[in-house]
């Protein structure tokens, strides 16, 4: 490792401040596609909503487990993206958990959800929300407490790192302590600003996991000559909508120019002090990329926090094995790779 990269990688480990304890009274809910390092997660008024993976005759349970994602990992490279289904959890399973968990230990609870346009978690989440309240009322009611609630449930517009800027966006402002008449309509400008950039590894996985939902984008001659030629596409998320931007050859070479990118965008200003990423394997091989040192770097010059974590098992399902996400939000740019 060389000098530079020694002294980067201190700042990697201390770039991140101690998370701040949110406030006592308010719950924080994300369903299992968010990616955030395990310091978030962890906290004690952080609610996971979990997805159930189903690969074959084995099932696990999406919960951000960081030995269970590696062991998954593992079977998933083998299997190819084949048999492979999830499972989020449904209404009357959510508002059960909104009671049983929060209703009487918290006043307010925010849940942001994955893109609605790609998946019913958010439809989901909202129907729960609805049959709550009424029953979080006289839950309060009979134990004596008056004080008012409130259930907010937030379309974050994006997945997997994407989700987490919202996610990291709500962390800094309950801190603060900011009303909810400001919290929300904040999180609804997060979202709209949030741009999620993703470069799957392997093309035949993406191919298998397109044709299981019937999305016929990834044809088979593309993904032939793709493979072929070592070609990674670069995929953006915005408002809901995934579509690829640019096509590069090599995965480190693809993985450079998004940490270029990146760069570019945090010297030009984010709306949020943050930068998101998340990785199907171990991050190490990212750490390797002199280019994500430089960004890294950048960060700390301007004052952004650089999160990184490994990525979901239902991101992995999606994107494949080794595959690479990264999200900030900031004003509307084109995508020059």
């Amino acid at each position: 490792m060389s000098a530079l990269e020694e002294r980067v990688g201190l700042r990697i480990a201390s770039m991140a401040s101690p998370v701040r304890i949110a406030a006592a009274r308010t719950a924080i809910v994300f369903d299992a596609a968010c990616d955030l390092p395990a310091e978030y997660l962890n906290q004690p008024n952080v609610l996971v909503l979990p997805t159930a993976v189903k690969m074959g005759p084995h099932e696990y349970v999406d919960n951000h487990d960081a030995a269970r994602t590696r062991a998954f990992l593992a079977e998933l490279a083998k299997s190819g993206g084949a048999d492979v289904e999830t499972r989020s959890y449904s209404p009357e399973e959510m508002r059960a958990l909104f009671l049983e968990r929060l209703a009487l230990d918290y006043d307010s609870i925010y849940c942001l959800t994955v893109s609605a346009k790609r998946s019913e978690i958010h439809a989901n989440a909202s129907r729960a929300a609805v049959d709550t309240l009424a029953a979080a009322r006289q839950l309060r009611e009979a134990a004596g407490i008056t004080r008012p609630f409130l259930l907010r449930v937030i379309d974050t517009k994006s997945l997997f790192a994407g989700q987490g800027i919202a996610a990291l966006e709500l962390f800094d402002m309950v801190a603060r302590g900011l009303p909810a008449r400001d919290i929300t309509p904040r999180l609804f400008e997060v979202a709209d600003s949030t741009y999620g950039y993703f470069v799957p590894d392997d093309l035949h996985y993406l191919r298998t996991r397109a044709s299981q939902r019937g999305d016929r984008s990834v044809g088979l001659v593309a993904t032939v000559l793709g493979s072929m030629l070592d070609v990674k596409p670069v995929v953006r998320a915005h408002l809901g909508t995934t579509a690829p931007v640019a096509k590069i050859r090599g995965r480190e070479e693809a993985f450079r120019r998004l940490f270029q990118f990146a760069r570019q965008r945090v010297r030009s200003g984010l709306m949020t002090p943050h930068v998101n990423l998340s990785y199907g394997g171990d991050l190490a091989d990212i750490r390797d990329i002199p280019a994500y040192m430089e960004l890294v770097q950048e960060c700390w010059n301007a004052e952004v926090t650089l999160h990184e974590s490994t990525m979901s098992m239902t991101g992995c399902v999606n994107v494949g094995p080794r595959g690479l996400a990264l999200a900030f939000a900031s004003t509307a740019h084109a995508p020059e790779f």
